[in-house]
C-alpha cells in the first residue's frame, strides 16, 4: 500500500520516523530511555519504584482482571529469583484469565458496552469466543483487524468474525464510524458534512469513501448462521460539501489511494448477475463479489497501513498506563500530538517487525521501569504525560466483578450476576477523564445485590468466617487488609477496625454484622476501586 502525502503530513506531526533497522535492534530498556529524556528536559523527579506486594496487586489487575488470591500474593512474595517479576509477567499472560480478561476489554472498546441481550447475541454466534481464541493464540493483531473487517469466515470456528459488522444492522455509516477509531485510531464523525474543521488532514472524502467500502454490505440469515453478505452492484452514491457541490465518494479512506472500480453512467441501470460473483469457499456461505469492496479494503487500505500498528501500541499504553501517549487514544490526529513522539514511533515499528505480537508488546511495558512507579504524585509535578507516577485507574466492571469475589470468597465466577449489574453502572473502558469513581461507590454502597453478597459469603473458606477464627484482632485485621488492599495495615487501621468490631460478642451475629460492616466499607474505599 502507497502512503500518500496527507498521511506522511499527519505521522510528521504525531511522530519522528525511526529507522525500521535500528528499531529492530533496541533493546527493551528503550522504552525507559524515551520516558526518562523527557523527566530530564521537564527537570523532574519521578515518583518512587513500588514494592513487590504492591506490584503484584497491579499486574493481576493489569493482566488478568483481578487482585490476587492471598496465595498467589505470598507465592509470589517468598520467591527469590532476581528476575521473578518476569516470571510472573510470563505466568499471567499465558493463562486463561488473560485470556477472558483481554476478551471483556476488547469486546468492550470494538462493541461497547450493550443490553443484556447484546452480551448473549455476542456469545450465541461466537465473536466472543473468536475473541477469546485469537487472544489465547497470541494471534497477530493484523491479521484480527483485517478478518474482523472482511467477516468472510474461512471455517465454522471463525464465525464470529462477523459479528462487529452484523451487530451494527446494516447502519454504514455506524460501521464506518466505528471501523476508524477501533482500527485505525482516529474519529472521523466531524468530517461528516465537511472536512474536519480542526484536524484537517481528515477530509470528507475520507468518511464517505469508508461508508463506501461497506455500503454493499447486508446482514443475511443463512444455513450456517448470520453473516454479511455483499453485493456486487450499486453503492455509487455522491455527498454533498458545504458549498452544495455533489461529490462522488469513492473508495478511499486516510492515508491510502484511491482503489479503481469502474463506475456506471447515472442513468444506467445495474444488473445483478450470476456472473459477477464466485461461490464462496464453504458450503452454505453467501456468494462472493469478483470485485468485493470489503476484500479492497483489507487488501489496499488495512494491510500495512502504519495507523494500525500506530493505534493499537497507543491503546494497549493507555490500558497498561492510564492514558496514551497520543490522548485521547482514538484521537490521533494532527490536533493532538504525542506526549514521546520519538517513543509511540519506536514502538509501533517494534510491534511490526515482531509480527503485532500483542503478548510482548505488553510484556516490554509492565517490565519498564515506568510501569512500576508509585502511584503517589510527586510534589511540584502537575503534568500526567510525562509518566512520572503511576495514574490511578478506576477498575472496570468486569474487573471489580472479579475481585470483590477473590476478596470475599477466594475464587471467581465469570457468570456471576455482579458481572450485569456492574456493567450497567459502570460503561466506561478507559475513560477519556477519571474523576473520582463516585459510581462505583455509590452501586457498593446503596444497592441491595452488594449487601446481599457481603452478607452470604459466610461459607467457612470464604473471608469473614476465616479471619474469625484467626487469635487475635491484629491478626484478623492484617489478614482482612492484605486480602483486600494487598498491604498490611497501618497501626491506627488495627485500632480503629478492631475497636468497632469489639462491640460484640466475638461468635455472636452481632460480631459477623459488624465484620460485614468493615467489609462493605473497605470495598466501597478508593483503594479497593482501583488500580494504583
Amino acid at each position: 500500500m502507497r502512503i500518500l502525502p496527507a498521511a506522511i503530513a499527519l505521522l510528521c506531526i504525531v511522530g519522528v520516523a525511526v529507522d525500521a533497522s535500528l528499531a529492530a535492534d533496541l533493546p527493551v530498556g528503550q522504552i525507559d530511555r524515551f520516558i526518562e529524556q523527557k523527566w530530564q528536559q521537564a527537570d523532574v523527579q519521578p515518583a518512587e519504584p513500588i514494592s513487590d506486594s504492591r506490584f503484584v496487586r497491579r499486574l493481576y489487575l493489569d493482566l488478568v482482571g483481578r487482585i490476587p488470591t492471598p496465595q498467589e500474593r505470598e507465592t509470589f512474595l517468598a520467591d527469590q529469583r532476581p528476575d521473578k517479576r518476569e516470571h510472573l509477567v510470563d505466568l499471567l499472560l499465558g493463562s486463561e484469565d488473560h485470556v477472558v480478561h483481554f476478551a471483556d476489554l476488547f469486546d468492550t472498546l470494538l462493541m461497547g458496552r450493550g443490553s443484556d441481550r447484546d452480551y448473549c447475541n455476542r456469545r450465541e454466534h461466537q465473536w466472543r469466543s473468536w475473541l477469546e481464541q485469537a487472544f489465547r493464540e497470541n494471534r497477530p493483531w493484523d491479521e484480527v483487524v483485517q478478518e474482523i473487517l472482511l467477516a468472510r469466515p474461512a471455517s465454522p470456528d471463525e464465525r464470529g468474525t462477523v459479528w462487529f459488522l452484523y451487530e451494527r444492522e446494516n447502519d454504514h455509516q455506524k460501521i464506518a464510524e466505528a471501523v476508524a477509531p477501533a482500527f485505525f485510531g482516529i474519529r472521523i464523525e466531524c468530517a461528516q458534512c465537511h472536512d474536519h474543521m480542526l484536524a484537517g488532514e481528515i477530509e470528507q472524502r475520507h468518511y464517505w469513501g469508508l461508508v463506501a467500502f461497506f455500503n454493499r454490505s447486508e446482514n443475511a440469515k443463512t444455513e450456517n448462521g448470520p453473516r454479511v453478505k455483499e453485493s456486487a452492484i450499486g453503492g455509487f452514491s455522491e455527498f454533498a460539501k458545504l458549498s452544495g457541490e455533489s461529490t462522488p465518494n469513492l473508495l478511499t479512506f486516510f492515508g491510502a489511494d484511491v482503489v479503481d472500480e469502474p463506475r456506471p453512467d447515472a442513468d444506467q441501470k445495474q444488473e445483478d448477475l450470476p456472473e459477477l460473483y464466485v461461490e464462496a469457499a464453504l458450503k452454505g456461505e453467501p456468494q462472493v463479489p469478483k470485485f468485493s469492496r470489503r476484500e479492497q479494503f483489507v487488501s489496499h487500505v488495512a494491510n500495512g497501513h502504519p495507523l494500525i500498528a500506530r493505534a493499537f501500541v497507543n491503546r494497549m499504553w493507555a490500558i497498561l498506563l492510564g492514558r496514551g501517549i497520543v490522548h485521547p487514544f482514538d484521537e490521533m490526529d494532527s490536533t493532538h500530538e504525542p506526549s514521546h513522539p520519538e517513543l509511540l514511533d519506536w514502538l509501533a515499528q517494534d510491534f511490526r517487525d515482531s509480527g503485532h505480537d500483542i503478548r510482548r508488546l505488553i510484556r516490554m511495558i509492565v517490565l519498564s521501569r515506568h510501569y512500576a512507579l508509585d502511584s503517589r504524585r510527586p510534589e511540584g509535578i502537575d503534568d500526567p504525560a510525562l509518566f512520572a507516577w503511576s495514574l490511578e485507574r478506576p477498575l472496570t466492571a468486569e474487573q471489580l466483578a472479579r475481585s470483590m469475589q477473590v476478596a470475599l470468597h477466594g475464587s471467581f465466577r465469570n457468570d456471576h450476576p455482579l458481572f450485569r449489574q456492574l456493567r450497567e453502572t459502570l460503561p466506561d473502558v478507559l475513560p477519556e477523564t477519571v474523576g473520582t469513581g463516585v459510581d462505583a461507590a455509590l452501586f457498593l454502597s446503596n444497592n441491595p445485590a452488594v449487601n446481599t453478597f457481603i452478607a452470604e459469603s459466610d461459607e467457612p473458606s470464604h473471608l469473614i468466617p476465616r479471619i474469625q477464627q484467626l487469635d487475635t484482632p491484629a491478626e484478623q485485621v492484617t489478614a482482612l487488609i492484605v486480602t483486600l488492599f494487598g498491604r498490611p495495615p497501618a497501626d491506627d487501621e488495627i485500632e480503629r477496625i478492631a475497636g468497632f468490631v469489639a462491640t460484640a460478642e466475638p461468635g455472636s451475629q452481632a460480631r459477623s454484622q459488624r465484620w460485614q460492616h468493615v467489609v462493605w466499607a473497605l470495598l466501597t474505599s478508593a483503594e479497593f476501586r482501583f488500580n494504583h
